[in-house]
């Protein structure tokens, strides 16, 4: 089974360059966006409400950018897992996946609701304004879901850590270039 995947396009097991710009981009924008929420809680006045506004901002622009990617996904399939994948590792990895999906969506879903839910509008970058969503006012609800929000992003760290540590295994131990699958170069494909 193996010969028969190194056999096979190399283009076909790696994944499109749109799907690699949205998986860079938006990785790229967690590491950025966890780290301005850091340096945001220990700022306190008109400078951490600044801060806050660019969170808010990329928050909303990953929501964009994992619909999209979501979309994409579904209109061009990634490419299938490799064959010497055992079962556990197939089913870590669509796991894993998936719920990158549910905590790229929910995170940012849950902080505009909890700035809805406080009165609260979001300034995308002085571009344009996204408005509260129609949930009436509850800051208790609105603090709760904010707790909430910082908790799931440190599982999404978690993940991404996770993530992290399965490419290494992939290049150090199987070296099996499946970190190329994800870049415009390299080769993807079992080393013999």
């Amino acid at each position: 089974m193996t010969s028969l995947y190194r056999a096979t396009d190399p283009a076909r097991r790696r994944y499109s360059g749109v799907a690699m710009a949205f998986h860079w981009a938006i990785a790229i924008l967690v590491i950025v966006n966890w780290r301005i929420a850091e340096s945001a809680e220990k700022l306190e006045g008109a400078v951490a409400g600044e801060v806050w506004n660019y969170h808010k901002a990329w928050g909303m622009l990953i929501l964009a950018l994992t619909i999209g990617r979501i979309v994409w996904k579904l209109v061009h399939p990634a490419p299938p897992l490799p064959p010497h994948h055992v079962p556990w590792e197939r089913a870590l990895a669509r796991t894993v996946h998936f719920i990158f999906y549910v905590l790229l969506l929910a995170l940012p879903l849950a902080g505009w609701l909890a700035n809805s839910l406080n009165g609260r509008t979001i300034d995308f970058f002085g571009l344009f304004t996204i408005p509260a969503l129609p949930v009436g006012a509850n800051a208790e609800l609105g603090g709760r879901i904010f707790d909430a929000h910082a908790t799931t992003g440190t599982v999404l760290l978690l993940l991404v850590a996770l993530h992290i540590l399965g490419v290494i295994k992939h290049m150090v131990i199987d070296r099996d270039g499946e970190l190329f699958r994800m870049l415009p170069f390299g080769r993807v494909g079992r080393k013999r």
